[in-house]
């Protein structure tokens, strides 16, 4: 090695270990969290599924739709997703403490979209269509009032005024104060409706599990409509147990994001509801039983395997299809469907709760050239077919579960922000969540 050549490498470690002193001097860990960033593909899947939210938005100041994000990329490029602002306004907060963006910059576009939710979105007694235009926030097509997309905005939108503060909090619990919970309920079953379209009405309701614990936490603690703590124990609680899994309560067709989203942002470790159900262990039971059903898949099918599982809603080789699922499912185990499509969305979600396991399906996911795209690994995949299929799009809600579940692991950051929130933690002490007891003391 000659002199220049030693003189240049010195150079590059002292810049690589600069680098490494700001990053850490821009984003100091809390006292109280760890970060486990010993693999580097957390960053680089975490980093890419950031800059979809940041960069498939309405950037137009002067929009009606500024700050509105994307259902999906590239495809539907005029239609947003009231989702996938929720998972962005998070992404926000996630982006400006990482040091991906300006706190500035992440303030701005925060406040934004909420004055956007707030003064353009349509909506009904709060509640936002599932579908929005991306350019001035009327509803999109024919689709409905959807009351878990309104929750999943409701949730983005706490967490970014609990992280950022001032008019940014003040203006998020406007819009969640709006939300008239009442109104979405069916009072001779005290359960809530599925969805709403004002051409035909209420349809369908939230009767078996599913993603909508928040629902009930959020609607409890409302600080305007609040309703009571009966409907959290209203919905079906069926369990069924996969293999040597533990039994578990699980849902209709089995997609693992229903047991991912709530526990994005509410932090349920260690609690359990008034009757004994401890839902975070009921996600890691449903975490590990469809791993299980993925490798007994794997000789029908060769997408799966010990290193690929986690089937959920996704798109497939003829189209979008929310019945993609492992059994348990239905009341008799034959509600999911299965062709061999894979989303990596589904093991990554469930980090929190299966993280060995999911950082080898991460790492098994990143062999395939074909899945990964500008924003980190597509929606999904299907090796059974001939020729392999591999997804054009990625979707928000995907790309939002990804990101948010990894940082849950690596440092607590969206359940630290979002659980100081007084209406959240009023929500859940009201529907009777309580910390587990040691049953060794």
């Amino acid at each position: 090695m000659n002199r220049i050549t030693r003189l240049t490498a010195g150079l590059l470690l002292v810049t690589f270990v600069l680098q490494v002193v700001l990053a850490g001097c821009s984003r100091p860990a809390s006292p109280d969290r760890g970060d486990k960033t010993d693999d580097p593909l957390l960053e680089e899947e975490s980093r890419k599924s950031f800059e979809f939210f940041w960069k498939e938005a309405n950037t137009d100041p002067a929009s009606k739709g500024y700050g509105l994000i994307r259902d999906r990329a590239p495809g539907n490029p005029n239609l947003s997703s009231v989702a996938s602002v929720g998972f962005g306004l998070t992404a926000l907060a996630i982006g400006a403490e990482r040091g991906w963006i300006t706190r500035e910059e992440a303030k701005e576009r925060a406040l934004g979209t909420l004055n956007t939710l707030w003064n353009h979105a349509e909506q009904i007694n709060g509640f936002y269509y599932h579908f929005l235009n991306m350019n001035d926030a009327t509803r999109a097509g024919n689709s409905e009032v959807s009351i878990i997309d309104t929750a999943i905005a409701l949730c983005g939108a706490i967490v970014a005024g609990e992280y950022f503060g001032g008019e940014i909090k003040e203006l998020a619990e406007r819009i969640y104060g709006r939300v008239d919970w009442n109104w979405y309920r069916d009072p001779e079953r005290n359960l809530f409706y599925m969805g709403y379209h004002p051409e035909e009405g209420f349809k369908g309701h939230w009767d078996f599990y599913a993603e909508q614990l928040m629902l009930y936490y959020l609607a409890a603690g409302s600080p305007t409509y609040p309703l009571d703590e009966n409907m959290f124990y209203s919905f079906i609680r069926h369990t069924g147990s996969y293999g040597d899994s533990e039994p578990f309560i699980h849902s209709w067709f089995g997609s693992i994001f229903t047991y991912q989203f709530s526990h994005a942002w509410f932090d349920l470790r260690n609690k359990v509801d008034k009757q004994g159900v401890d839902w975070w262990e009921n996600s890691v039971n449903a975490s590990k039983a469809a791993r299980l059903f993925a490798i007994d898949q794997a000789e029908t099918f060769s997408t799966f395997g010990p290193d690929a599982w986690g089937l959920t809603a996704s798109d497939g080789p003829r189209g979008y299809e929310g019945k993609y699922g492992a059994a348990p499912s239905g009341y008799s185990n034959d509600a999911h469907f299965v062709d061999g499509t894979l989303p990596p969305a589904g093991a990554l979600g469930s980090i929190v709760f299966t993280p060995e396991e999911s950082i080898a399906a991460l790492k098994h996911y990143y062999t395939f050239p074909d899945l990964i795209g500008e924003y980190g690994l597509k929606d999904a995949y299907n090796t059974a077919v001939s020729p392999a299929w591999y997804a054009r799009d990625v979707i928000g809600i995907d790309k939002g579960i990804t990101l948010l579940m990894i940082e849950n692991y690596r440092t607590g950051f969206v359940w630290e922000w979002f659980m100081k929130n007084e209406y959240v933690k009023k929500g859940m002490e009201i529907v009777g969540m309580s910390e587990k007891q040691d049953s060794s003391s």
